[in-house]
């Protein structure tokens, strides 16, 4: 006996059992899927950046308040990745001269943020980035979004059950303006904007107030993200929705001047997915930005537009409208048992024939192990088929082929059993 304690895992984080892990496989194979009918090429950067890049980069609370930091041996203080923007930005600019523009990349992986563990959110989660580079134009911003639009239909979500909603900064930078607020406030103004979904009214009052609003101010604000029909007053959202519309997902889409971005670097068009419940937080979100590549040191602005989704949100939406996949725990076709210790080399030569022909074969390793325990083992794995190699099928040169599912057994030649298992590979 040991008074050990298990240690536990790192808070936020999550262990992905082989059920778990099929999720992910599953989703990244939509991502790439959707990705790909739009032309879109797959990359991917660095797990550790300087933390001087997202503090330019992705504004105050996310670098003070959510990045895991930590130190090199020469004292700089680097982050895991929190997101993916500013990397993406970083690698074009890096090789502006050499890229093909319009640059159209995805890509799908770990991002950490030092946020408070909750329902569709951790620490440590997987996330699909999508983004254009290199266009400045309504039809970039209306690709995106449609891009995100497809994957609701590549995941069966339905608009009754998720939408889009899409707002422009530039919109709501002029109104603000009107308002007789000067720069520095309009950046305080669209982060407090950012959170009026989050808190009720007078919450809402109560932080404008301790931002230095005043409450003619606050309530003007409020009034901004009200109107449902300032879209007409932008002509680029104007185009967008034109767009979106011949792409055959407008009815995913929605104005929603209250949509602005809490993230610094967002400059015209912006967007955000949501449950038309309203259960959880935003899905998704993301928007386009005009000054990223010239920020860390390229040496021309290039214009992109992007989005970024991640897993955890989305798995819980689908849980929440029924259409959680019901995902195989396993890729194994078939295991190949043992009947004896004196027939080992004999499943050992079957086993490696059915895997020169591509079929997933696991070879049970314990001879010593009764032949019902070794069938009860595949069926616990869920492997649909199992063979038998005993001293009959030996010395007539065939096997017993076992269907796990329908209980159907019957003796066959080897190289029927190979065509039966091709017939059924789906």
């Amino acid at each position: 006996m040991t008074d050990r304690q298990l240690i536990q895992g790192v808070k936020g984080t999550r262990d992905f059992y082989p059920e778990d892990w099929a999720f992910e496989m599953w989703f990244y194979e939509k991502i790439k899927e959707v990705s790909q009918l739009f032309g879109f090429q797959e990359y991917e950067g660095p797990l550790l950046e300087t933390l001087a890049l997202y503090a330019a980069k992705s504004g105050e609370e996310l670098v003070k308040k959510q990045a895991f930091t930590l130190q090199d041996r020469s004292g700089e203080t680097l982050a895991l990745r929190s997101e993916m923007t500013p990397s993406l930005a970083r690698m074009v600019a890096q090789k502006s001269g050499e890229l093909i523009f319009p640059v159209k990349w995805f890509t799908f992986g770990r991002r950490f943020r030092y946020e408070k563990p909750q329902k569709g959110r951790g620490r440590e989660f997987f996330q699909w980035d999508c983004d254009t580079l290199g266009l400045d134009s309504p039809e970039a911003d209306a690709e995106i979004i449609a891009i995100a639009a497809t994957m609701y239909q590549k995941l069966g979500l339905t608009p009754q059950e998720v939408r889009i909603k899409v707002n422009d900064r530039q919109l709501m930078q002029k109104k603000l303006i009107s308002l007789e607020l000067d720069e520095e406030a309009i950046v305080k103004a669209f982060r407090l904007i950012d959170k009026k979904d989050k808190v009720n009214r007078e919450d809402f009052l109560e932080m404008a107030k301790e931002q230095g609003f005043t409450a003619d101010q606050a309530l003007a604000m409020i009034q901004v993200t009200e109107e449902k029909n300032a879209y007409l007053d932008s002509p680029s959202l104007i185009k967008i929705f034109e767009i979106l519309k011949r792409y055959g997902v407008a009815d995913y889409i929605e104005f929603d001047p209250g949509i602005v971005r809490g993230l610094e670097y967002y400059t015209g068009t912006v967007f955000e997915g949501w449950d038309v419940k309203g259960e959880f937080r935003a899905i998704w979100g993301g928007g386009r930005y005009g000054n990223l590549t010239a920020e860390v040191g390229g040496k021309e602005k290039i214009p992109g537009v992007g989005f970024a989704m991640g897993d955890m949100v989305i798995a819980e939406i689908l849980k929440a409208n029924g259409k959680y996949p019901t995902l195989p725990q396993t890729t194994t076709k078939l295991l190949v048992t043992i009947f004896s210790l004196e027939l080992l080399d004999q499943s050992i030569n079957l086993t490696n024939e059915l895997r020169k022909n591509n079929i997933n074969t696991e070879l049970y390793l314990d001879p010593q192990t009764k032949l019902d325990k070794q069938i009860k083992y595949a069926d616990k794995k869920s492997i649909p088929w199992v063979t038998i190699l005993g001293p009959n099928e030996v010395q007539k040169n065939t096997v017993t082929l076992k269907n796990l599912e329908t209980g159907e057994q019957k003796t066959i030649s080897q190289e029927q059993l190979l065509n039966e298992l091709k017939q059924n590979s789906n």
